[in-house]
């Protein structure tokens, strides 16, 4: 079985595609590039891929709504690319649900480092690993397989970033967790100046599993000190 990491990059400019693809191969991943949605979504359904490295501005579609329409359907890890470096436009991206966010030009060794960072957090679970299932509140987390199941055994789709979040609430039940602590526990110190991606994360999340966002009493914020997960978890 091959394990190599599968990559698709999908950017218009065909310098930065070949720069991109030789830089990832000699580092050991397998590349597919396209140029637009169009060949982006062929070739997702003619093969496998590990993660999407997504241009913002592209022809045709753009690379915000082709992000939305992926997430929609799926939980493959995304990290846009864009040639804007507002932070607004890192929040947007976040909100179509967006794993990370580079802003061009971008040094291709931290390219690479983003992408590490992203993969093993969406490909933790290793084979042979028995599944680690949390219940709370009805609904149940497996920590192995990265899923979240309502409880009719409904399948929620989260980003990679609002399931390493959550995971992060639900292994660290009835305690207060600051933004730091949620980064240590679900990204690691590699998160460095992203770590506003934590509110962006938690208002999605919120969004998906509270019975009222507005009113949140699964993760109830704590004033001054952090985030509150109040429910009691158990394994299973």
């Amino acid at each position: 079985m091959n394990t190599t990491a599968h990559i698709l990059i999908v950017d218009d400019d065909r310098e930065i595609r070949d720069l991109l693809a030789e830089f990832m191969v000699r580092h050991g991943y397998r590349v597919t590039t396209a140029a637009d949605g169009q060949s982006m979504w062929h070739s997702l359904e003619k093969g496998r891929f590990d993660l999407v490295v997504l241009d913002v501005m592209l022809p045709g579609e753009d690379g915000l709504s082709l992000c939305r329409r992926l997430r929609a359907t799926s939980n493959l890890p995304v990290i846009m690319l864009t040639a804007l470096g507002e932070e607004t436009d890192r929040i947007v991206g976040l909100e179509m649900g967006a794993d990370d966010y580079l802003a061009k030009p971008f040094n291709t060794r931290e390219l690479l480092a983003r992408i590490k960072a992203v993969l093993r957090r969406a490909g933790a679970r290793s084979v042979g690993t028995p599944p680690q299932q949390l219940r709370f509140a009805g609904w149940t987390l497996d920590l192995a397989r990265r899923e979240l199941r309502d409880h009719d055994g409904v399948l929620m789709t989260l980003t990679g970033g609002e399931f390493d979040l959550l995971a992060a609430f639900v292994t660290h039940p009835q305690r207060v967790l600051n933004r730091d602590q949620l980064l240590d526990i679900s990204k690691g110190r590699e998160a460095g100046a992203f770590d506003r991606s934590i509110d962006v994360q938690l208002s999605r999340l919120r969004r998906k599993i509270e019975p009222d966002p507005k009113s949140p009493a699964l993760i109830k914020t704590v004033r001054g000190g952090g985030y509150l997960f109040t429910q009691n978890v158990e394994y299973v």
